[in-house]
């Protein structure tokens, strides 16, 4: 393709991004029209890679589960956005890809310095290879496991995590400077959202929550949510995410999925372009044993499930019973009611109970935003926020609270 067509490419997702509000800073917006991405995925489609919302996948493991990707640019525009860059800044990248690393170098400009780091030496080839041909000499691609210190290292200014993480380990606390900024997909039970922390000596405090999604760490920091199959037929299975979870019934469950609906409406109402990532993370913080149900679209044509999610929805287990979030139309354009759907013995109680939740939120917390820190583990309770929903991980506790 022509240079000058590749330039309307990018000129086309910028301003794309800048629609979308993901892209706001001139330096970042700048970035955006400079990096030529397609030269580092050269086998997929030219006009995806300039897709705002088209994450390309670059390699998958044996079982097909994909293992490394380039993010969508929407997604890397928000998260340089988060990491508030400034040019002659250090920037630590973890998880390697090409693309976001030359993002964030012309962004930091010369007289600042990228390093990416991946556990993958593939990956790192890839990386290597685009940023030579690209011209990008302020950026040093290493291939190593981030869990653990980087060699030869100075606390970096800012560390942008570019793969799901299920914990914060020492490592990325030692390596950023006090103030310092790091932004990272953190998983918490379940629910992925990319986190912009601001370092405070031990601990770190969110400025800034998004929705997101990110293929997996791998390595010594790898903990990948497991799925528990409730139904098993090719097409519409349905299961529950677990992410630190009691172990379920499932035998009991899957009994129960094929069992009447329970329903209940909350009279709490989001219009069509309102998200519910926020009402979904305060239900996970509100309730005890709420993994996530996934279901493929089959599921909810066979009448199994009334809605699907590629993120999965927040479902309150209890026993050999279960209820999910749902929606129903209303009559007014473009705007739908939130409600659950029980199953089993006690799948009444527990819609009632998570439309209880939908209340709350509904009343206390809309429009807000969580809280978060994380402290070393170890750290006493009484160092913790006393209100705080803690998720303890092996290097670190969580807490998250909301104003």
């Amino acid at each position: 393709m022509e240079k000058s067509s590749e330039q309307e490419l990018r000129d086309a997702l910028t301003e794309s991004l800048i629609e979308l509000g993901a892209a706001r800073s001139p330096r970042v917006i700048a970035a955006f029209r400079s990096v030529r991405r397609h030269l580092a995925t050269p086998d997929a489609d030219m006009l995806s890679t300039y897709s705002a919302e088209v994450a390309t996948i670059t390699k998958t493991d044996e079982h097909g589960v994909q293992i490394s990707s380039v993010s969508a640019p929407r997604i890397q525009a928000m998260q340089m956005e988060q990491a508030d860059l400034a040019p002659g800044m250090s920037v630590l990248e973890i998880g390697s890809g090409g693309p976001n690393a030359a993002l964030l170098a012309e962004v930091v400009g010369d007289t600042g310095h990228v390093v990416t780091v991946d556990i993958d030496p593939d990956v790192t080839a890839r990386a290597s290879a685009f940023l030579k041909a690209t011209g990008y000499r302020n950026v040093t691609v290493l291939t190593a496991d981030a869990e653990n210190e980087i060699p030869n290292s100075t606390p970096f200014d800012r560390i942008v995590v570019t793969v799901q993480a299920a914990d914060i380990p020492p490592a990325w606390l030692d390596l950023l400077k006090e103030g310092g900024r790091l932004v990272v997909p953190l998983r918490m039970r379940g629910m992925t959202r990319t986190v912009a922390f601001v370092r405070d000596r031990d601990r770190l405090v969110s400025d800034g929550v998004e929705l997101c999604g990110f293929v997996p760490m791998q390595g010594a920091g790898e903990n990948r949510v497991r799925l528990a199959v409730l139904h098993d037929v090719a097409g519409e299975q349905v299961g529950l995410r677990l992410d630190g979870h009691p172990e379920p019934d499932t035998e009991a469950l899957a009994k129960a999925l094929l069992t009447p609906r329970n329903t209940r409406w909350s009279g709490v109402t989001l219009g069509g372009s309102e998200s519910n990532e926020h009402l979904d993370l305060w239900l996970t913080t509100a309730l005890d044993n709420l993994p996530l149900l996934a279901a493929m679209p089959g599921a909810r044509d066979r009448g199994l499930v009334t809605s699907v999610s590629p993120l999965g929805i927040p479902a309150l287990v209890d026993g050999g019973s279960f209820a999910y979030r749902t929606v129903r139309a209303t009559d007014e354009v473009d705007r739908y009611e939130l409600g659950a759907i029980g199953h089993g013995p006690r799948g009444r109680r527990l819609a009632e109970r998570l439309v209880e939740e939908i209340q709350v939120w509904d009343r206390e917390h809309r429009g807000a935003r969580a809280h978060i820190e994380v402290y070393p583990a170890g750290t006493p309770d009484d160092r913790l926020p006393a209100d705080g929903r803690r998720i303890e991980r092996r290097h670190s506790r969580v807490s998250i609270t909301w104003p």
